[in-house]
């Protein structure tokens, strides 16, 4: 059995699998915010109720908003800044008393899908994760890449491509710089964009929804981030050619991006012919914790 637990900023959800993927057993509590000490507890607490109903010991595979260091050993880059600078690691596993392994909660959902989800049997995906923030992950041949610096697939702070006059220098990110992808493709950037130009205050989802009711502004708004996304995901696609991408987080729930982003990302992408697919997740939010279950291979599963 291999135990998954999806570590959010509002939710830590765990989930026991069976060898095939079945759920066997699936729970979830509210993240105990900026409160480290509490989050390990909640951790713990969340495995041995899963470990408790199906009255068996299992693996455990976690993933976290950020990465371990490997220059550190501490978490780097968490949006739960309460986990930035800590031994996450080594904490929870002395506190389990057993081996954990972990990885960037992107890199599970693609994990997840790659595993047995709408990637299944892809030589190559790329996930992505259009959210509060963006991230990405890579899997290769069954591997998950976390790369050198655990950075892999982290394409939501590099610079949007081909930027128009208009998106210079670009809104301000949070990692200090300016025109990020994330700042330009996350929920609040596609909510900051509408409002610079429309004067409407309206989040991701609300303007998806106008924009299916015919509501012109709305639905220029989507076409401009339908663009961005094209050029964003064709400088991926130049990089590392992959089979599939998969889209996740509360955007990628839009599905008129579908659609959309392959008829426009032709024109930015360096083939005279692009058989890449863009699809939604098998697994839906339910990929996170099911990929930090996958962490541990269908060998080393007790």
């Amino acid at each position: 059995m291999r135990i998954g637990v999806d570590l959010g900023g509002t939710k830590i959800e765990a989930a026991a699998l069976e060898r095939d993927g079945t759920v066997l057993a699936r729970r979830r509590v509210a993240t105990p915010a900026g409160d480290y000490a509490a989050t390990l507890a909640a951790v713990c607490g969340l495995v041995a109720q899963i470990e408790t109903a199906t009255r068996r010991h299992g693996t455990v595979g976690v993933g976290i908003p950020g990465a371990l260091s490997p220059a550190t050993g501490l978490v780097k880059n968490a949006n739960s800044v309460c986990l930035n600078d800590r031994a996450f690691d080594r904490d929870l596993m002395a506190a389990l008393g057993r081996p954990v392994r972990f990885a960037n909660d992107a890199n599970c959902f693609t994990l997840s899908e790659a595993t047995d989800g709408a990637a299944a049997g892809a030589e190559t995906v790329f996930g992505v994760i259009l959210g509060t923030g963006v991230g990405g992950g890579i899997v290769a041949h069954g591997r998950l890449l976390a790369g050198i610096n655990a950075i892999a697939g982290e394409w939501g702070h590099s610079p949007l491509p081909w930027p128009q006059d208009a998106e210079r220098p670009g809104p301000l990110c949070y990692c200090g710089k300016r025109g990020c992808i994330e700042s330009f493709l996350s929920g609040p950037g596609l909510a900051f964009d509408h409002g610079q130009t429309t004067g409407e205050i309206a989040d991701a989802a609300a303007i998806a929804a106008r924009a299916a009711a015919g509501d012109s502004a709305a639905a220029a708004s989507l076409a401009r981030y339908e663009d961005r996304l094209a050029r964003a995901l064709a400088t991926v696609m130049n990089l590392l050619d992959p089979d599939i991408i998969v889209l996740g987080g509360g955007l990628g729930q839009i599905a008129r991006l579908y659609d959309n982003v392959p008829r426009l990302w032709g024109y930015y992408v360096f083939s005279d012919h692009i058989a890449t697919q863009l699809v939604p997740p098998r697994h839906g939010d339910a990929s996170g914790v099911r990929g930090a279950a996958w962490l541990w291979g269908a060998d080393e599963a007790p």
